[in-house]
C-alpha cells in the first residue's frame, strides 16, 4: 500500500497551494521591498542633513528617494506669483536604495521556489502578478506622498529687497509624476523578477526556458558578482576614509544614497569609458573632489582616464581592479557553465553580459539637475540661486570597450577553469567511457 502512494505529492500539493493562494507571501514580499528601500533612503536622507527640512518635509524627501529609485520621475515645481519666475528639474537614482529594493524583493520573489525542480510558466506568472498588483499599490501611495512645497528666501541683497517691496514670496517644491512613476516601477519590478530568476541556480524555469540555465544563467550570476564586489570595495574605502578622515555622516549618506553611482562610474571609466558632464553653482556631486574638479568651470567637460589623471594619476589602477575582478567573474562564469562549452562560448557570452551590464549603468547613473529664479527680470534664472548639474556617458564607446574587454576575459576565465569540476563533467566521462 504504502509503495503505490508516491511521497512528493503532498509537498507538490503544498508548493502549487502557495502559487494559487501566495498573497501574503507577496504582501511579505513588497513590504520587505519597499520597507528596506524607505529605511535606506532615510538613514542616508537624514545622514546628508535632510531631517533638518522645515514643515516635517523629512517623510515626503524619503517617499521622492525611493520613487527615483525604482527609475520614476519627480518635477520640480515653482510658483512665485506674478512678478517672478522659476525653473528647474532633476533626474538622478539613488542607486544604493535601488539595489537594497533590488535584493530584497528578488529574495522574497524567490523563497518559495526552493526546492523545486521544475514550474510551469502560468505558475511563475501569477506568482509574479501578485507581487506587482501589490507593488504598484504601495508605489501609488509613495508616489502620492512625495512631493511638497517651500518658500525660497531670496537673501540680504537685491533680489531680497525687491521681493520685499513687491511682496514676492517664491515658492519651490517637488511633487512625483504618477503615472510615468508607476510604468518606471512595473518595469524596474520586472527586470528585478527576471534577473532573480536567471541568477539562481535553485529557482525552477519553465520547460522552454530551461536552455537558460547553461547559457544565461552563469552569465548572469558573474555580473551581479562584480556589480556587488564593486560596491563592497567602495563601502569598505569609504568606511576606511571616513574614518581616517572624519566627517563620517557625509560618508555614511555617500554609501546609503549613491555609492553604486560612483562606484559603478569607476568600472565603467577603468574599461575606457567617457563621461561627460558640468557642475555650475551649488550643486555638488557624490563623488570625490577630483571628479567635481574636473567637471566644474567649463561648459561640458570630458570625464576618462585621462582627464582624471591630469589631476590625480592614481586614477590608473582602475583598470587594474577592473581586469583583476573581470578576470575573476569570468573564471567564476566559466566554472558553472557545463563542460563542453567552448572558450569562444565563454567569451562570447561574457562579452554580451558585460556589454548589457555597462548599458545598464550608463542608463541609470545619468544625473541632471537645474534650478533657477529671477524677480523682475534680476537674476535671469542664474547667480547664487541657481545651479545646473549633468552627467552622462558617450555610450556607444563605452558598449565598445565592454565588448573587448568581455571577450578577452571570458576568453582567459575559460583556459583557467579548464582544471575546475564543472557541470557535466562526471556525464560527459561516461560517455566517453562507453565509447573507448
Amino acid at each position: 500500500m504504502s509503495s503505490r502512494t508516491p511521497a512528493p505529492v503532498p509537498v507538490l500539493a503544498e508548493e502549487r497551494t502557495i502559487f494559487r493562494h501566495g498573497w501574503v507571501q507577496a504582501l511579505a514580499t513588497v513590504l520587505n521591498g519597499l520597507g528596506a528601500m524607505v529605511l535606506t533612503a532615510a538613514l542616508g536622507l537624514w545622514a546628508a542633513g535632510a531631517g533638518d527640512l522645515p514643515d516635517g518635509a523629512f517623510p515626503r524627501v524619503v517617499a521622492a528617494a525611493v520613487v527615483t529609485a525604482v527609475g520614476g520621475t519627480v518635477d520640480v515645481t515653482g510658483d512665485a506669483g506674478d512678478l517672478a519666475q522659476t525653473a528647474g528639474g532633476l533626474t538622478v537614482m539613488p542607486l544604493s536604495v535601488t539595489l537594497v529594493g533590488a535584493l530584497v524583493t528578488g529574495a522574497g520573489f524567490l523563497r518559495p521556489l526552493r526546492h523545486r525542480a521544475l514550474a510551469g510558466a502560468p505558475e511563475l506568472a501569477g506568482w509574479a502578478a501578485r507581487i506587482a498588483v501589490l507593488w504598484v499599490l504601495g508605489l501609488t501611495g509613495l508616489a502620492y506622498a512625495a512631493r511638497r512645497t517651500f518658500a525660497v528666501s531670496l537673501g540680504d541683497g537685491i533680489l531680497g529687497d525687491i521681493g520685499d517691496l513687491f511682496g514676492a514670496t517664491p515658492r519651490i517644491g517637488f511633487a512625483a509624476d504618477v503615472p510615468l512613476t508607476l510604468l518606471a516601477g512595473v518595469l524596474w519590478l520586472a527586470g528585478v523578477l527576471t534577473l532573480a530568476l536567471l541568477v539562481s541556480r535553485g529557482a525552477p524555469l519553465p520547460t522552454r526556458l530551461l536552455r537558460l540555465q547553461e547559457s544565461a544563467r552563469p552569465a548572469a550570476y558573474a555580473m551581479v558578482v562584480l556589480l556587488l564586489a564593486f560596491v563592497a570595495l567602495g563601502t569598505v574605502i569609504g568606511l576606511v576614509v571616513a574614518v581616517t578622515r572624519g566627517q563620517p555622516t557625509q560618508y555614511l549618506a555617500l554609501i546609503l544614497l549613491g555609492m553604486p553611482n560612483l562606484v559603478w562610474l569607476a568600472l565603467t571609466t577603468g574599461l575606457g569609458a567617457t563621461w561627460e558632464g558640468r557642475v555650475d553653482g551649488p550643486f555638488g556631486l557624490p563623488m570625490p573632489h577630483v571628479l567635481d574638479e574636473v567637471l566644474r568651470g567649463s561648459d561640458t567637460a570630458t570625464l576618462n582616464l585621462g582627464t582624471i589623471a591630469d589631476s590625480d594619476g592614481r586614477v590608473w589602477w582602475l583598470v587594474a581592479v577592473d581586469a583583476v575582478l573581470l578576470l575573476a567573474v569570468a573564471f567564476l562564469m566559466a566554472a558553472r557553465s557545463p563542460a563542453r562549452t567552448r572558450a569562444w562560448q565563454h567569451a562570447v557570452r561574457m562579452a554580451v553580459a558585460l556589454a548589457l551590464t555597462v548599458l545598464m549603468i550608463c542608463l541609470t547613473g545619468r544625473i541632471s539637475a537645474h534650478y533657477g529664479l529671477s524677480v523682475l527680470g534680476i537674476g535671469d534664472l542664474g547667480g547664487n540661486l541657481s545651479g545646473a548639474l549633468f552627467l552622462h556617458a558617450r555610450l556607444w564607446g563605452a558598449l565598445g570597450f565592454a565588448l573587448l574587454w568581455g571577450l578577452v576575459a571570458g576568453f582567459l576565465g575559460a583556459l583557467l577553469a579548464r582544471r575546475v569540476r564543472r557541470p557535466g563533467d562526471g556525464l560527459t566521462a561516461r560517455v566517453g567511457g562507453r565509447g573507448g
